[in-house]
């Protein structure tokens, strides 16, 4: 059997200053509309599609679900913005190809060159929503990183994003990127300290960049393989990472446990040492209610996520020199990730062979075949019988049947080498009591890690004291909750839903135990 892995648009704020020529120019074009009722989203991307701009506003200053009536006709952009909006106080101002939608009456910030020592950094903010230009679905998973350097985080399941960076980035720019969207990169100073969404357009590869051939799925992972030493780390790293792992019954939260991880990443060519982690801060909140009527507890949520570096940790479906023969490939599509062509691969286990194997997607890039992304999954006909991999123990009156195992892993570049950037794995489980005709309900467990920065400099292993175990139950893992810490390190925001379920749980917000120091 298959070896199983447990478990825009911000705001900058400008003076009254008036129009430049370009600002005049674009907002004098002319736009057509049919008479129509529309949300202010929807206006407002018939207006990019007429003008090719993207808007940046505060999400705060503009409803984008509010309905707005429009007659038909033609009118200015300017004249155009205002009837959607439906307040004349607003100003506007060409960036780029963007179109700033702001209040006129408070100064601008200005971004300044200071050098600060490192003790003395002062930080901000960027935070907002990242979705899709079309459809305006939130997009999970998306990346959101700092071009230049190796900082970065991801978009929670509900496309929210949160990064605190240091002054000396304010000139800096953020670069937004997903499997099948166009990256764009916007200005930090038009995200500074403010609420935003941005929205992604889908990549549609006109023919003229393909070159149409037959594409041997099998020689597509040999040469990812044959490639690996020139395509990874070489060398041992560390990373900053933010992990996290949750629990829900019945899509109610029970638990989550974040933390922040120093990892010691081995390089890809030492298949005899492993990873290690030092854990640095840690925080736990856990729903009273559902912990005193059922008990689950998640175990080796850590190890999952460093044995999910499939490029250090091959798992069977990528070693197309197999003896067994498990699994079927096919070239089924090409994409793009971070403005990369990419091959995609699905593989699935053979016919006739009744054992859990994995099925899913592989993303080759189509120049140097660096994996860059992977989601796949247990195979949904024999998911039912891997009970035994995941359950380590449960009551004798409870059978439980999983009933999805799905992970996704993907990597970034940096410095000419491709790093783990981001790990999930999702669980859910049908949990009954015997014997009872309506004693059942859902389970769904989560655990994900992903690299907030990535250092080269002076890397060594851990000492026996700082190396955190990663098969345990972290959650039980004794700390001290560091308000300030927390309140301005980069973080996955929750989702709205777990949000929701966090707000109204306060009587306990933190476990308290052992201190970790940054």
């Amino acid at each position: 059997m298959c070896r199983l892995f447990g478990i825009l648009c911000g705001l900058l704020l400008w003076g009254a200053t008036p129009l430049r020529a370009d600002d005049d120019e674009v907002l004098n074009r002319m736009v057509q509309f049919s008479k129509s009722k529309q949300t202010v989203y929807q206006w407002l991307e018939q207006v990019s599609k007429q003008t090719g701009y993207l808007f940046i506003y505060d999400s705060k200053l503009i409803n984008n679900e509010q309905m707005v009536k429009l007659k038909a006709g033609s009118r200015t952009v300017k004249q155009a913005l205002y009837e959607i909006i439906g307040n004349t106080q607003l100003a506007f101002r060409v960036i780029g190809n963007h179109l700033l939608i702001h209040h006129p009456t408070v100064a601008p910030v200005v971004a300044k060159q200071v050098a600060l020592k490192p003790d003395s950094l002062s930080y901000f903010t960027i935070e907002g929503v990242l979705r899709d230009r079309y459809s305006q679905e939130p997009i999970a998973s998306g990346t959101v990183s700092v071009e230049g350097t190796s900082m970065g985080s991801i978009t929670n399941q509900s496309g929210a994003y949160r990064l605190r960076l240091p002054e000396t980035l304010l000139n800096a720019s953020i670069r937004f990127s997903h499997l099948g969207y166009v990256s764009q990169n916007v200005a930090v100073s038009l995200l500074n300290g403010h609420n935003s969404t941005l929205t992604l357009e889908p990549k549609v590869i006109p023919l003229q960049e393909v070159i149409i051939r037959v594409v041997n799925p099998l020689r597509l992972l040999r040469e990812m393989l044959e490639f690996r030493e020139k395509n990874y780390a070489l060398n041992p790293v560390y990373f900053t990472s933010f992990y996290r792992e949750g629990i829900e019954r019945n899509n109610k939260f029970v638990h989550l446990t974040e933390a922040v991880f120093r990892v010691y990443k081995t390089s890809y060519q030492d298949l005899l040492s492993t990873d290690q982690v030092k854990l640095l801060k840690m925080r736990s909140i856990s729903n009273p209610l559902e912990k005193d009527t059922f008990v689950t507890k998640m175990k080796s949520g850590i190890d999952a996520c460093l044995q999910l570096d499939l490029i250090k940790n091959l798992p069977d479906f990528l070693d197309p020199e197999s003896k067994d023969a498990v699994y079927v490939y096919t070239s089924s599509d090409i994409t793009v990730i971070n403005n990369r062509v990419a091959n995609v691969l699905g593989f699935e286990q053979r016919k006739g062979i009744n054992e859990p194997y994995f099925c899913g997607k592989l993303y080759i890039d189509a120049e140097n075949s660096a994996l860059l992304q992977a989601q796949f999954e247990v195979n949904p006909k024999h998911v039912s019988k891997t009970a035994n991999v995941f359950i380590e123990k449960k009551a004798r009156n409870m059978s439980v049947t999983p009933q999805q195992v799905i992970y996704t892993v993907s990597y970034k570049p940096w410095k000419d080498a491709y790093y783990i950037n981001h790990v999930r794995g999702d669980l859910s489980f049908k949990v009954k009591k015997k014997n009872r005709l309506f004693g059942s309900f859902n389970l769904h467990t989560w655990f994900e890690m992903v690299t907030c920065q990535i250092d080269t400099e002076q890397v060594t292993r851990f000492t026996r004291k700082e190396k955190l175990p990663t098969h345990t139950v972290f959650a039980d893992t004794p700390f001290k909750y560091d308000e300030r810490f927390w309140e301005g390190f980069n973080v996955i925001p929750p989702e709205e839903a777990l949000t929701e379920a966090i707000e109204k749980i306060t009587s306990k917000v933190e476990e308290t135990g052992s201190s970790y120091s940054w």
